[in-house]
Formats: structure tokens, sequence, C-alpha cells
């Protein structure tokens, strides 16, 4: 197992909600809300007056798990839809060790 990470703005979390609930690779993720600060987040241009001012981005992190095979079509998925994220995230992926339910 594979646990895909994305951090996009918080302005794209139902586009993005959507487009992953249309993926068949997605069986299911997760939304935690965080902050951004970096010293880039000045060139970021998905800021609006209100980041700019309070001096961080309010971002979505998207935590998915996955299959090996089933994180390509998934990010190649994301890269082509229409929900925001292109050029406006990051995203990392991560070995499992273990998974399941409690």
């Amino acid at each position: 197992m594979k646990q895909l990470v994305m951090v996009v703005h918080a302005n794209v979390q139902q586009d993005l909600s959507d487009r992953l609930r249309a993926i068949e690779h997605v069986r299911g993720f997760t939304f935690s809300h965080v902050e951004g600060h970096s010293h880039h987040t000045g060139q970021d241009r998905t800021l609006s007056p209100r980041d700019k001012v309070v001096g961080y981005v309010p971002r979505v992190r998207v935590d998915i798990m996955l299959e090996e095979a089933d994180i390509a079509p998934v990010l190649n998925a994301l890269r082509c839809a229409d929900c925001g994220i292109a050029g406006n995230g990051v995203y990392w992926v991560t070995d499992v060790e273990q998974y399941g339910r409690l």
C-alpha cells in the first residue's frame, strides 16, 4: 500500500472532493485543514488579499490510501481535471507498512 498526500489551497476543496469521488481507484480520502507558511507565499497566485494580510495560506491536506499501481492513474486524472489544483498544490507518496481497520 501507498499513501498519497496532497496539500492544496482550501478554495479547491469542494471541486477536488467531487473529482476524487469520480476516480474509480479512490475508495476514500481524508481532508485536514492546515496552514501554509513559506517564504514563497508571496509568489502564490492563489493568494487572496486576506491570505496576504494574515500571513498564511489556508490549505487542505488530502490523505489517500492506494495500491501502488493506482498512484499514476490517480495523479494523471487529477492533473487533467478541471478542479483548480493544477499548478496549485504539492504531493508526495510514502510506503505504508500496515493498513487495516480497527
